[in-house]
């Protein structure tokens, strides 16, 4: 259950959110293009980030950019 203290992990990096057009689910709710976001935990294809719930979510790295 390692995931539950993802929240409190320190900041990895920052990313910018490039676009919220996802072709299977709904990301438009939690995510704002252009904005930044923290990473607190990355796999090989998914950020971990506080997303705009204030809630650790996990999403694909297409739709973000390294800052």
């Amino acid at each position: 259950m390692i995931h539950k203290g993802w929240e409190t992990n320190q900041t990895l990096k920052q990313i910018k959110c490039i676009h919220a057009d996802a072709k299977k689910f709904v990301v438009n709710n939690v995510l704002t293009p252009g904005k930044l976001y923290d990473v607190k935990n990355e796999t090989d294809e998914f950020y971990f980030i506080i997303d705009n719930t204030n809630r650790i979510g996990g999403f694909r790295k297409d739709y973000f950019k390294e800052v």
